[in-house]
């Protein structure tokens, strides 16, 4: 099975054959993003207390949140490109083995016998690389008809919370009992064999054969992986950049936040990593519910521009509930309507954006859509490190009251626009 066509979404009625195929290569495109978020998860809960334990400050912390910030941000455009042109198969196994070389210069940094500090800093540069999300997501849009997108979308969720829970438990347990370099050894094992899995297992391109023609076409010449006028083209399609700004700006305040849990949670809240590593298990289990249970069924009812509003609505109370916030208690009330926001407006977003470019191009648009949570990552250790140095935590929650309350308004006043009636 090299190619896997896609007549689900361009109107066909497959064959039971092609629809076992289809659904396996789902499966394992859920699976494969499981692996990758698990032990991305297991990276993020030792890195803070690794960075303690080799002597780094908190500025020192978020100069490497920063670095790999930027990293993702410029690769997840070109990466997007690049499964575009060269199919699932290769976008998988290159993400897989990306992560590898991050886990192994990680693992090297936990060694007493090696330079930890310049090893741990050099570890952040295949996260360029790193875009397993992306490529999974690529996949499904490539792989669903337009009308079940949003649901099939939103089972990724399910793969971010099995991610986050496995993730986040192995990581703080494992570092508790067996030492801070188990967990990234496990993680380094993991992505080789997310990496063969995807070499062997996956089919060549998730493209259906309309796709594979238009990005052919005899006198098109062929662009670039690295063509960036191509990539930013895409935002200036009709409907595309103003959808594309609300999923930046709404988004950024949450993710500053979350960029900031890691000291937060060990200054603000005075957690241990196993504790931590229990809250956001606690935060994966609602990614999976919201995700898996509530945003399938409300794409069904309801239009993507409503989920759009719902989802900045409920930002702005979790904002409110955020600037008042004094304890680990009223943290875990808040979480819900953080994660359904979340889950909403990344569901509702890049089904949108999916749908208004071509198929050629849905694995570049996914990957500009990546770029936006390396984007907080990239300002969020310097700015937020700013805002809780001066302002402590509550100026969090004012943030994003303030921002998504404007967004509000104007999504509110916007009209529907043409060819776009589940848009707005």
């Amino acid at each position: 099975m090299r190619e896997v066509r896609a007549s689900r979404g361009q109107g066909r009625s497959p064959s039971r054959t092609g629809t076992l195929d289809l659904s396996r290569v789902m499966l394992l495109v859920y699976v494969l993003a499981a692996l990758e978020l698990a032990c991305l998860f297991m990276q993020f809960s030792v890195m803070p207390y690794l960075s303690r334990r080799l002597g780094l400050d908190s500025a020192a912390f978020g100069y490497q949140q920063t670095i790999f910030g930027v990293l993702q941000l410029l690769g997840g455009p070109v990466f997007g490109r690049f499964a575009d042109q060269r199919g699932a198969r290769a976008a998988f196994t290159l993400s897989f083995l990306a992560s590898s070389a991050l886990y192994l210069l990680l693992a090297a940094a936990c060694s007493p016998a090696l330079p930890g500090v310049p090893l741990l800093f050099a570890s952040r540069l295949p996260g360029a690389l790193m875009h397993t999300l992306p490529a999974a997501q690529m996949a499904i849009t490539d792989l669903s008809a337009p009308e079940e997108r949003p649901a099939a979308l939103g089972r990724l969720g399910l793969c971010f919370g099995v991610g986050v829970i496995f993730g986040s438990l192995l990581g703080g347990t494992l570092s508790s009992t067996c030492g801070i370099q188990c967990p990234v050894i496990v993680a380094l094992v993991v992505s080789l064999l997310g990496a063969v899995l995807s070499l062997t297992c996956l089919p060549t391109s998730t493209k259906g054969a309309s796709a594979r023609a238009q990005s052919a076409l005899p006198g098109k010449p062929k662009a670039s992986v690295f063509d960036l006028k191509a990539i930013t083209c895409l935002l200036l399609q009709p409907g595309v950049l103003p959808v594309f700004l609300v999923k930046v700006i709404c988004g950024f305040p949450s993710g500053l936040f979350m960029v900031m849990f890691s000291l937060i949670s060990m200054d603000f809240f005075q957690l241990e990593a196993a504790q931590a590593g229990y809250l956001m298990s606690f935060f994966g289990v609602l990614q999976m519910v919201f995700q898996g249970l509530v945003i399938g069924r409300l794409s069904s009812r309801f239009s993507e521009g409503a989920l759009l509003r719902a989802s900045v609505l409920a930002f702005s109370v979790v904002g409110l509930a955020m600037a008042l916030m004094a304890n680990v208690f009223h943290l875990c009330l808040l979480i819900p309507g953080l994660v359904f926001s979340l889950c909403a407006l990344n569901v509702a977003t890049d089904s949108m954006l999916t749908s208004a470019v071509s198929a050629s191009d849905t694995g570049t648009m996914l990957g500009l859509c990546a770029s936006v949570q390396p984007l907080a990552r990239t300002l969020g250790p310097t700015l937020g490190g700013l805002l809780h140095h001066r302002f402590a935590v509550p100026v969090f929650g004012h943030v994003q009251l303030a921002v998504n309350f404007l967004v509000l308004l104007v999504l509110w006043r916007q009209p529907v626009p043409p060819k776009m009636d589940k848009a707005w």
